[in-house]
């Protein structure tokens, strides 16, 4: 199942068609190794190589009448093989040979793609980072505003959540990247290991190393998870920009073209929609997450239950990823910041965002604890109630520490920078 917003590199991994070149690659190989083996002559080789690769439309139409995928495919693939050479192909195999190998190719090349894609997300929000790194803002907690950050330091911890799931993914990658050619309940009955050895050689993958029928499920729903966390990542990011372009705060925008029009009824609406549709994805690849958990118990050496699931969240997974990483980066390569809003906001409770700093100072001159507590509080009470500037508040209570700014609160900023500097110059 390709979904409609799959971008075309990762549909085309996981179309009919492309599934089929993928089966005779295998069935080719394991032919190869076969040969070499003395157990197929090598003219069987030559004609399977020739045979063209089935048309989808070809195995559906025997499927109707054979209601099994994996014979359907052989019988259209053999209809072009020599009937003395077609009796060789799959020899030794069970179905589950060819798909779950054909699999882990393909999902090691899907997943591929979107560490591509990540890594070019992990490196947009390191540059914007480095770009905003002085735009000074107003740090939030529970919504309210608590001290001053920059809204550099907000990309770069956005950055490093990517490079966390990029540290995921590649170990996904390397879960799934496993193939078997062993037979009906994995014991190499009927094929020689070395079969096995060298296509999963050719296709650059490691063998399950204690088969059943089937690759081991935990292994797709550790891809799946790992695809969920970083969509969890994008969502993050996602969210913090829908609520920095509420009317009220309008700190960022999305780009907006031409033919933007955000409401059918009111024609001054900005909606943050490419915002929204990036949380809404990442509720889907959280569906898929725990789907494929449901998929690793089978009975006994195989069964059916995970197949037609896997054919929805796997391709799903892979491409709803790729498509949230990759509008991701589209929305922050061009997203609009304001920084004039963003300094309006630190300053618009009157000086309350500088509260921590002077109970510090006042610790730090030998007041009591509590005492100092105590007065910070009722000047930033009466800031609340009045709209009175803060240090004059502060005067009030006789506390005098001198003019306040975010100046105080970025002493040791640079600390992270350096983190983030190490960070873009990653080139994994």
């Amino acid at each position: 199942m390709i979904p409609r917003y799959t971008r075309p590199e990762m549909a085309e991994l996981f179309s009919d068609q492309a599934r089929y070149e993928t089966w005779v690659r295998v069935e080719i190989l394991a032919t190869e190794a076969q040969v070499r083996l003395g157990a197929v002559p090598g003219g069987a080789l030559e004609d399977m190589r020739r045979a063209p690769v089935p048309l989808a439309s070809r195995v559906a139409e025997i499927e109707k009448e054979r209601d099994h995928e994996v014979l359907s495919f052989l019988a259209a693939y053999c209809e072009e093989i020599p009937e003395e050479s077609a009796r060789w192909v799959h020899l030794g195999m069970t179905s589950y040979d060819l798909v779950d190998t054909a699999l882990g190719h393909t999902l090691a090349r899907g997943t591929d793609l979107l560490l591509d894609a990540a890594r070019a997300l992990r490196r947009i929000l390191a540059e914007r980072a480095a770009e905003h790194w002085d735009t000074v803002c107003v740090g939030r907690t529970h919504g309210v505003h608590a001290e001053p950050t920059t809204f550099g330091h907000k990309l770069a911890g956005y950055a490093f959540a990517v490079d966390r799931s990029l540290t995921r993914l590649r170990a996904a990658r390397e879960a799934v990247a496993v193939g078997t050619v062993s037979g009906s309940v994995g014991t190499y009955a009927l094929i020689d290991p070395a079969v096995e050895r060298h296509v999963l050689g050719a296709l650059g993958l490691a063998a399950e190393p204690a088969p059943s029928q089937v690759v081991a499920r935990d292994r797709h729903a550790q891809l799946v998870q790992a695809v969920a966390a970083l969509g969890a990542v994008v969502e993050q990011v996602a969210l913090e920009m829908r609520l920095l372009q509420r009317t009220e705060v309008r700190e960022v925008e999305e780009r907006r073209t031409g033919a933007y029009q955000g409401s059918s009824a009111m024609p001054h609406k900005r909606n943050p929609t490419t915002s929204e549709r990036l949380v809404g994805l990442a509720r889907l690849l959280r569906g898929h997450a725990g789907t494929a958990l449901e998929n690793v118990a089978l009975w006994h050496e195989r069964d059916l239950a995970h197949q037609s699931v896997e054919r929805v969240i796997l391709p799903d997974s892979l491409s709803v990823g790729h498509f949230q990483v990759t509008m991701a980066t589209e929305l922050l390569t061009h997203l609009t910041v304001f920084p004039e809003r963003m300094r309006a906001h630190l300053e618009q409770t009157g000086g309350l965002v500088y509260s921590s700093a002077v109970l510090a100072e006042l610790l730090a001159t030998g007041t009591e604890r509590e005492k100092a507590y105590r007065g910070v509080q009722a000047a930033a009470n009466r800031t609340l109630a009045g709209g009175t500037d803060f240090a004059a508040a502060l005067a009030e209570e006789g506390i005098d520490l001198g003019p306040l700014g975010p100046e105080r609160f970025l002493g040791h900023h640079d600390v992270i920078r350096e983190r983030l500097e190490q960070l873009r110059d990653l080139e994994d």
